[in-house]
């Protein structure tokens, strides 16, 4: 995932130039060695936003997910680079029959999370690898990145009950990585340290 370096502040001009087109790399580098060492204290909930292409299916699933886990310390949204347009049946089925939130879910742009009045977000976190790779926008707040690559469910192709299996063990990854990052210690963490377990968690196993 690439921030845009055009609309980047121009105080940071000098540091992005040695980054190329890489501006997210560049950006990542600042907050979490030069400019905020520690998650900033609030007393309001973090703000997590899940991106995923077509934000129809992963992102959707995370986004609700976050929703029931984290209730009370997390507000959770999602949004995509080339929205479809409408959430996947499938995954609506899912959440459902998993009792996990499904009301204000739709399939959005990311653009609504860079507008001045969107959210000031804490964390923004990729959950496909064509979203990862793309340049988005420059987010409000300072938040922190994370890649955690989850198959694409809606890809699958056969009967559908392997197309449901598909959604089960996509959404299966998505619980226990939430959990995990529920669960990190943000307080204590200085912003280096929390990357590099952001960071791993994208690389736990199922």
């Amino acid at each position: 995932m690439r921030r845009r370096a055009a609309v980047a502040p121009p105080l940071f001009g000098w540091l992005l130039d040695g980054f190329g087109d890489d501006a997210c790399a560049a950006l990542r580098t600042f907050d979490t060695a030069t400019y905020v060492t520690t998650m900033p204290s609030t007393d309001r909930p973090l703000n997590v936003l899940f991106l995923c292409t077509g934000n129809s299916a992963r992102s959707i699933m995370a986004e609700s997910i976050l929703r029931q886990i984290g209730a009370g310390r997390f507000n959770a949204y999602s949004a995509g680079s080339r929205p479809a347009g409408a959430v996947n049946p499938l995954a609506l089925e899912l959440l459902r029959g998993s009792r996990m939130p499904t009301d204000r879910l739709s399939s959005k742009s990311w653009e609504r999370f860079a507008e001045p009045d969107a959210p000031p977000l804490d964390f923004v976190i990729t959950v496909c690898d064509n979203a990862a790779g793309e340049v988005c926008p420059v987010w409000p707040g300072q938040p922190m990145s994370a890649h955690w690559g989850i198959p694409d469910p809606a890809a699958v192709q056969g009967t559908d009950e392997e197309k449901r299996h598909a959604f089960s063990e996509a959404s299966h990854m998505l619980v226990n990585r939430i959990r995990i990052f529920t669960s990190l210690p943000l307080a204590k963490l200085d912003r280096i340290s929390l990357q590099k377990r952001l960071d791993d968690i994208g690389r736990s196993p199922a």
